[in-house]
């Protein structure tokens, strides 16, 4: 068989190749430190365009992307403790997960003002519904989270009696039926609607 025509099969976070003017990275790949990484188990592609070569990943099975580097995913809070909370990851972007993945959120990463000032537990607690940005890994198997942005933090969350919680501030959010007030960091949801305008 011709080598060249073989099709180039990868599986996610392999590098693929340098990246720079020539080589960029497209859809199923991102950039990090000089290079572009699969984010999927597929086939490479190259799409050229005049002087630009686009490396491109397309998936070869039903679903086999991960989380990727500034990415935003939505998760799940399962434990709270001083230092950091640990969470399910549920879904990158829009594409909800066939699997999913571990993820820790450090207290140093929940705000980008006052960090010697948060209180996990006044941030988060266990079943919290979370948008939170994937950082660098430095854990092989966990992926490092930040809400360190306003549009990031606590979307969803249920209060003791079981309704879910409207937010009336950054650090707050309160139960309709009880009136009780519970801390969270807050995420700035901004609706689709004004986003597209």
């Amino acid at each position: 068989m011709d080598k060249l025509k073989d099709p180039i099969i990868c599986v996610p976070g392999q590098r693929l190749c340098v990246s720079d003017k020539i080589n960029v990275p497209g859809p199923g790949t991102y950039e990090q430190h000089g290079y572009i990484y699969s984010k999927l188990a597929g086939v490479v592609k190259l799409a050229k365009n005049e002087n630009v070569c686009t490396i491109e990943v397309h998936s070869m099975t039903e679903q086999s992307i991960v989380p990727a580097p500034g990415d935003i995913v939505t998760a799940m809070v399962t434990i709270v403790n001083q230092r950091f909370c640990k969470c399910v990851i549920k879904c990158i972007g829009d594409i909800v997960l066939t699997r999913p993945y571990r993820g820790v959120l450090r207290k140093e990463d929940v705000r980008a003002t006052e960090k010697d000032r948060v209180e996990m537990y006044k941030s988060f607690r266990p079943g919290d519904i979370i948008l939170a940005r994937v950082m660098p890994m430095i854990d092989v198997h966990t992926y490092q989270l930040s809400t360190a942005e306003n549009e990031l933090g606590v979307v969803i969350a249920y209060s003791e009696g079981g309704a879910s919680m409207i937010p009336i501030s950054w650090t707050q959010m309160q139960c309709p039926k009880t009136l009780a007030v519970e801390f969270r960091k807050v995420a700035k949801v901004i609706p689709e609607q004004i986003a597209l305008e």
